[in-house]
This record gives structure tokens, sequence and C-alpha cells, in this order.
């Protein structure tokens, strides 16, 4: 599947129904294109099967419930749609994207509690996010843009309004030859990049920042589980962007990004070493297990 992404062969569900992949369209009015209403989660199958699904089905509903919208389906009936949509689509090995939104309805403010909420599942074929940086490592700016207090926003949903500033951050990078962008929490501790979170190793234990105003992402427990296991320790906290210095590895993950090496943040390098290759080479493992 190539082209743009409104205009390819193939179903996506949409509203309890499959239509046809040029149809699922929304009215201009849609409140969620102005307010940012909605929710949405990326998922990966691997041979046939998505990896997780049903904790990201159950992360899109308690997303949609932090920003005040109920989602008018189950987490059994979600998953049944991705189980429909993947048949559809002829892959085994596919991204799989859902998203929940307040439709056009009799609300065109800010408030909307009268429009529908509405679900769309579409599946396509999405290789590695960072090109060949599996390899080398992935080349990061550093945004001018910081990760909001949690005061300000919702900031453990999955919400389509968090990403604005990651939209910016990583148009930047891109135009400075970088993959991605790292950015800072509000209070200047080190976050995630735009979509991913990061990992660092240091005489051979892992540091990764607490995620108090981020997103845990899924595939970032799945990690942390598997360097616990490995009996590697590993440190959730805080960490000053001076620490950058002193770190010999670093790694980023996500559904998309997968585990991803990085190689240089800025100024600061960074080796492909054993231990990120052997948690890459793992994670690879477990996804097709």
């Amino acid at each position: 599947m190539a082209g743009a992404y409104n205009d390819r062969d193939g179903k996506i569900w949409m509203n309890g129904q499959m239509i046809e992949w040029r149809e699922a369209n929304v009215h201009i009015l849609t409140h969620a294109m102005h307010y940012a209403s909605s929710v949405f989660e990326g998922e990966r199958a691997y041979n046939g099967k998505i990896f997780k699904s049903r904790e990201h089905s159950e992360r899109l509903i308690r997303s949609a419930q932090m920003i005040d919208f109920e989602i008018p389906y189950t987490v059994d009936e979600i998953e049944a749609a991705k189980v429909e949509v993947l048949a559809a689509s002829g892959l085994q090995d596919a991204y799989v994207r859902a998203i929940a939104w307040r439709g056009a309805g009799e609300d065109m403010g800010v408030a909307s509690a009268r429009n529908p909420v509405q679900l769309a599942i579409a599946a396509w074929e999405w290789g590695a996010y960072y090109g060949d940086a599996k390899m080398k490592g992935a080349k990061l700016d550093i945004s001018k843009w910081k990760r909001p207090s949690p005061e300000t926003i919702p900031s453990h949903a999955k919400a389509a309004g968090l990403y604005m500033i990651c939209t910016m951050s990583k148009h930047a990078a891109e135009a400075k030859g970088c993959s991605d962008a790292m950015m800072f929490d509000y209070r200047g501790y080190v976050a995630e990049a735009t979509g991913a979170n990061i990992f660092f190793v240091k005489d051979g234990e892992v540091h990764t920042p607490d995620p108090d105003c981020f997103l845990n992402g899924i595939t970032r427990q799945t990690v942390v589980g598997m360097l616990k296991d490995r009996q590697i320790k590993v440190h959730e906290r805080h960490i000053m962007p001076e620490e950058l210095e002193g770190f010999e590895q670093c790694w980023l993950t996500g559904t998309a990004a997968e585990v991803t090496p990085v190689g240089q943040i800025g100024d600061y390098n960074f080796e492909v070493g054993s231990i990120t290759r052997e948690i890459a080479q793992s994670y690879e493992k477990l996804v097709r297990a």
C-alpha cells in the first residue's frame, strides 16, 4: 500500500461498519478537527496478531475518559473490530490505528456534550519508523518545546492535542537532518522523544525518565520488564540535562519505534552497545512469539 493516506484501496472499520478506504470521511465541522477532542492508539501486528492488543484498547477507553468522553464500544467490541480490520487488510505484519473523537453534532463551540462520539480503526504496512537507525543509531535534535505540567493537560492520555508540540519539534529536527527530537519536561528534566520513550545506559545499569508528566508507553513498560527479568538494574527517575554527557548507550521505545538505538542527541554521542542490541533483538523475538 502506498500513496496519500486518503487515496488507497482497502477497508476501514468506522462506527461498526467496514467501509471503503476512500469513503472513511468526516464532516468539516467535526468537533475534533477544531478542538482536538480525540484520542488514539498506535499498535503493531506481527504474524497476524496485534501485540498487547487488549492493553491498547483499554488505554484508548481510559484516554477518552481523561478528556471527558465515553467511547460507545466495550473493550471486547474494539478487540473484535481490530481482528476484522486486520483480516480485511490481508496483512500479517501491520500498523493498526484506532481513533475515537467527538464528531459533528449540535455543538460547535468549545463545549460538545451533545455531539456523537465516533470510532474508526485502520491497518496498513509501516516499516521501521526511523529507517536504518536500527543499525547505526538515530540522530536526535533537542526540542525547544517542553512537555507540559500535569496541571495544564491530561498528560497521561494518548490525546491528539498533546502531539501539537511533538509535530513542531519533529519538523524542526528533520530540517536539521535529524530523525527526531528529545524533549525536556516543564521542570527541565529529560522527558521523551516526540513519539517514543527514552532509555540510557551507564556502567551496566539502565536509567529512564520517570513518566510522571508524559505517557508511560506500553512498549516502555514491556522493556522495563525485560530488563528486570535479566537482572539489569533499572533506575526510573528524574534525569538532568547535564547527565547526558555521562551516558554510554541510548535507545527509544514505542509501538512505531519498537526498540531503536540512538547514536546522537544534540552534541552528545552514544554507542550502539551490547545492552541496546540485546534488548532490541529480544523485543523482536518477543513480539513474534
